[in-house]
């Protein structure tokens, strides 16, 4: 079954999405951005390293959890995926077409992708979240345009409490089966 990606920028309400999702059964995963930045925290080191340590600390943790969970017998859902952590890396650090390609390609995701839209309501920031609602924005924008370039298809999941939102994620993914994403070959993802 697939892996299913839910993501949008930070504090649009994934994390209580993914948290609903859990407890009522669904498997989940967590992000890894947030992992890393509080054990940095703990450390007493800044939040984030440098864009391109960042994301590959990011990709090596989302690469693993993908080993780990995708191809299970059942759907899992994602807060963020390696697609997001391969997009980070290509912005620090282009990768060549070829290599790009082949990561995209090795490790594919639902091909609709779920997208928590800004939500400035409910947006806070947190010893994780250190953002300002604009740059939140910026980030969202940004993993938008990726995704579309990686030849997903997007579904914007509507501003609800989580409970409204899982059923709502539920229904479109019981009406949309898993069928294989199409790369805009036309022109490589965005860097």
């Amino acid at each position: 079954m697939p892996c299913i990606v839910l993501t949008g920028g930070p504090g649009a309400g994934k994390t209580a999405l993914i948290e609903h999702l859990s407890g009522i059964g669904q498997p989940t995963v967590e992000e890894s951005a947030r992992a890393i930045i509080a054990e940095r925290l703990a450390r007493g080191l800044s939040p984030r390293p440098a864009p391109l340590e960042f994301a590959r600390a990011i990709l090596d943790r989302d690469l693993e959890k993908y080993q780990r969970h995708c191809g299970a017998a059942h759907r899992v859902f994602f807060d963020r995926s390696a697609i997001e952590a391969i997009g980070m890396l290509h912005e620090a650090s282009p990768l060549p077409p070829s290599e790009l390609q082949a990561l995209l390609d090795r490790y594919p995701f639902h091909p609709l992708v779920f997208v928590l839209p800004p939500w400035q309501d409910i947006y806070t920031t947190d010893s994780e979240r250190d953002q300002s609602f604009e740059q939140a924005v910026a980030v969202h924008d940004r993993v938008v345009r990726w995704y579309t370039a990686c030849g997903y298809r997007l579904h914007e999941v509507p501003h609800h409490p989580a409970a409204q939102r899982a059923a709502h994620v539920l229904q479109v993914l019981d009406a949309h089966p898993a069928q294989s994403r199409a790369l805009n070959t036309a022109s490589p993802p965005p860097h």
